[in-house]
């Protein structure tokens, strides 16, 4: 492999006395789907959270093409190349997509007499061509988002971090609550960041979706590293196991 596009070492995070994470080392390659797994509270949230600068830890480094850099903030990351999807999509419902992709980055006049009105031609072209290229099926950029189904809406929040994503797109559960088929639409669509040669962390708890689409998998576990596991290698066993703390064998699954 090549260098970690980002490295995350010995990192750090106590709330009072609960240890969320407890000098964790975590690498992504570029162009890789990293799963991260654990049961609920094992740190994934909060180690995400350090990753897209939500979060600053309390020790340990973060490195991003192999310089340290110091993420106290969102617009930290962003500024790197890092985007994050969390878990509630964060899209505003009576919006219509347009205006959720280039919500806190709209487009403006590039003239000195029209650089405070918004460019809604811009914004509409230039969401058409991410929506088209992502081949996420709607039938228009200016419908409002409250009345897409609940995988469109995924997928808006997908293409929109995409769409300003550099180098790493993170995951908070992306087929949480949705249905086999709208699943379905979201699992492609990971594929395609990957084929534009995005890294991706994506935190499921659904292990089938987990193991198609992810080329490591990263397990927690009480806030320390379990192992990790390359997808193609391993069994959905020994992803449990490594969970639980509990040996499972590939008979009882």
């Amino acid at each position: 492999m090549t260098a970690p596009l980002l490295s995350l070492r010995g990192i750090f995070k106590h709330y009072g006395p609960v240890h969320a994470l407890d000098g964790v080392d975590f690498d992504l390659f570029p162009g890789e789907i990293v799963g991260l797994v654990g049961d609920n509270g094992a740190g994934k949230s909060t180690l995400i959270k350090v990753m897209s600068g939500a979060v600053v830890p309390d020790g340990g480094a973060i490195l991003f093409e192999g310089k340290p850099v110091v993420l106290r903030s969102p617009q930290d990351a962003r500024a790197i190349g890092i985007e994050t999807v969390y878990q509630d999509l964060a899209v505003v419902p009576w919006l219509d997509v347009e205006a959720n992709l280039f919500l806190g980055r709209e487009m403006t006049g590039n003239r000195w007499w029209n650089r405070w009105f918004l460019d809604k031609r811009a914004m509409r072209r230039e969401a058409a061509h991410h929506i088209a290229s992502l081949q996420v099926g709607l039938k228009s950029v200016r419908q409002p988002v409250g009345l897409l189904s609940g995988g469109q809406r995924q997928s808006v929040a997908v293409a929109r971090a995409i769409s300003w994503g550099r180098k790493v797109v993170i995951m908070d559960e992306p087929t949480a609550a949705l249905g086999v088929r709208e699943s379905r639409g979201v699992l492609d669509l990971i594929k395609r960041v990957k084929e534009r040669g995005l890294a991706v962390v994506l935190i499921s708890h659904n292990l089938p979706h987990v193991f198609e689409v992810t080329d490591r998998i990263f397990v927690l576990r009480q806030g320390t590293e379990a192992g990790t596991l390359v997808t193609g290698e391993t069994h959905v066993t020994d992803v449990v196991s490594l969970i639980t703390g509990v040996k499972v064998s590939a008979a009882v699954a």
